[in-house]
């Protein structure tokens, strides 16, 4: 009879987090932009998305791919409501400190209206998956 080396499982599980520590990479990174960084970036968007005023969008689809990772790591113990509420709290929790960064970039300012943002994209996620055909085939692919 084969044994499981403890340490193994245990890094194993912990590298299951690399997909949402590269997403926080890539959220603190796209924070770092100044106000004039995103002022320039804005018109490009606004070209193929012309009903956008803003960039709260990208709060909802960030926090809403944040949470699937979260999730992921998490695994089907994430099917379960504390550890739902869990997921959108740690998103929530990342929003402010994300919020808190940008105090320090020139031309962005915190907005708690963002938080809200990135708490509904991580809500909409778990009530998503949720959906027990999609649940399915999500625990498919995140097995």
């Amino acid at each position: 009879m084969k044994q499981s080396n403890p340490s193994k499982s245990k890094l194993r599980r912990a590298a299951r987090f690399i997909p949402a520590v590269a997403i926080m990479v890539v959220i603190f990174t796209l924070s770092s932009n100044t106000g004039d960084d995103v002022d320039e970036i804005l018109p490009f968007f606004q070209r193929f998305f012309p009903a956008m005023s803003s960039f709260d969008w990208g709060h909802y689809v960030s926090y809403f791919v944040l949470a699937a990772a979260i999730d992921f790591g998490i695994g089907a113990k994430a099917d379960r409501l504390p550890y739902k509420a869990l997921i959108v709290l740690l998103c929530g929790l990342y929003g402010v400190t994300d919020e808190y960064h940008q105090s320090f970039i020139p031309g962005r300012m915190p907005d708690i209206m963002d938080i809200r943002n990135d708490m509904i994209g991580a809500l909409v996620w778990t009530l998503i998956i949720a959906i027990p055909p999609l649940k399915r085939r999500w625990r498919k692919i995140a097995v």
